[in-house]
């Protein structure tokens, strides 16, 4: 079960084995409940055929929800990107799931990513504006400068700002985060 664990992302050999440990100490009604969970999830979950979410249902609650509908579509990597743009409460559009970035060097070229969806989509949904919200990375940036050229045509596209966080100390700021926050820097009114 240690074993088992440890293939999690993020998870090391102490947290494993203490998540092992308190599962054993858990009545065998909750573990057969978590067990099943898995395997429901397992069978159930798929993808939203609109926007390539996770979900159970065939489209998912997002792209159900008629109260978002403002003409904006931000694409995102993946549904852990989502769901951290969903926390901060702050997007009322609807989303778009790449399924990853484009990679040369993990051989992950434009046909393996839910591209042709997302042109399809901007020109049929009449999209006004598109937001790139994509890892600052040579990935990210490779996949956004693709997606720019592509849909600039049909609708506004811009990126998320990237730079300091909250709190965070200059000094101690790298220099490519350092020119991201002057690059987004915005006037003060």
């Amino acid at each position: 079960m240690i074993d088992q664990f440890e293939r999690l992302p993020g998870i090391g050999p102490r947290t494993a084995q203490r998540l092992a440990l308190h599962l054993l100490r858990q009545p065998e009604e909750q573990i057969r409940s978590f067990a099943d969970a898995l395997l429901d999830a397992r069978s159930q979950v798929g993808q939203c055929l609109r926007c390539f979410h996770l979900s159970a249902e065939p489209v998912c609650e997002i792209c159900r929800n008629s109260e978002r509908g403002n003409g904006q579509l931000c694409v995102v990597a993946d549904s852990r990107d989502l769901l951290a743009m969903e926390r901060t409460r702050e997007f009322k559009g609807h989303y778009h799931v790449l399924g990853g970035l484009i990679s040369p060097m993990d051989g992950i070229g434009p046909e393996l990513l839910q591209i042709q969806p997302l042109v399809h989509r901007v020109d049929a949904e009449g999209i006004s504006e598109v937001i790139l919200a994509l890892t600052p990375s040579v990935e990210g940036d490779t996949t956004s400068l693709y997606l720019a050229r592509l849909l600039k045509p049909f609708t506004a596209v811009s990126r998320i700002a990237y730079g300091l966080p909250v709190g965070s100390e200059l000094e101690y700021a790298d220099e490519v985060t350092l020119a991201r926050a002057f690059e987004g820097r915005r006037r003060v009114e």
